[in-house]
């Protein structure tokens, strides 16, 4: 139970490193400042359940996506890591990531698709960090998986509708400390994954 309880945390860091949704509510706002309170909640609320949706598809058929297209566990690890590595050090870097790219043009079911639910939070990122968590895992652990995302969507739905708070009270200095400080985990765990596959990968 305690291995389950370390699992659950860890997807969680994971999670949260690659979504941030502190970090992510300034884009939010960004996107929607003209909008009425009442237009905000019904775009994040299609922004966060689009995200749940795309995620868990990717997580049930993640085994069939590998098999179609004869992507093996250490190719998919290495290529995974190197991205979310990137994704991390960009973030160190203080530059926004191509891979959260963001635009604010479009109706309000536009930007709720896109770009809040795909990049910003179903991203490659995001879907190489939840396919990584259930690769040769149990149903289980894929239940945990898809119960810590279920739980950051939340997370995420809750920061952006209180946008105008959070902004107000974090503050856009230690908004981005926790940006620099995510983008190291993420790198971190980049490269970790990209180690696991290449052990993997040369049966070390």
């Amino acid at each position: 139970m305690e291995n389950l309880y370390t699992y659950a945390l860890t997807v969680f860091v994971g999670f949260f490193a690659i979504m941030n949704p502190i970090a992510n509510t300034p884009i939010f706002l960004g996107l929607v400042e003209d909008r009425d309170q009442v237009t905000k909640k019904r775009i994040a609320k299609i922004a966060s359940i689009t995200a749940l949706l795309i995620v868990a598809s990717f997580v049930i058929a993640g085994k069939y996506i590998f098999d179609l297209f004869g992507i093996t566990i250490p190719a998919f690890k290495i290529t995974g890591g190197i991205l979310i590595f990137y994704v991390g050090f960009e973030m160190l870097m203080s530059q926004k990531s191509k891979v959260h790219s963001t635009g604010n043009e479009g109706d309000d079911n536009d930007i709720a698709i896109s770009p809040l639910a795909i990049p910003i939070l179903a991203g490659p990122g995001t879907i190489v960090t939840a396919m990584n968590y259930v690769t040769n895992a149990s149903f289980i652990h894929i239940g945990i998986v898809m119960a810590v995302f279920a739980l950051m969507i939340f997370l995420t739905y809750l920061s952006f509708i209180s946008s105008n708070l959070i902004v107000k009270k974090v503050g856009p200095d230690l908004i981005a400390v926790i940006g620099k400080l995510m983008g190291l985990i993420l790198a971190i765990i980049g490269t970790d994954m990209a180690i696991e596959g290449i052990k993997l990968a040369f049966k070390l």
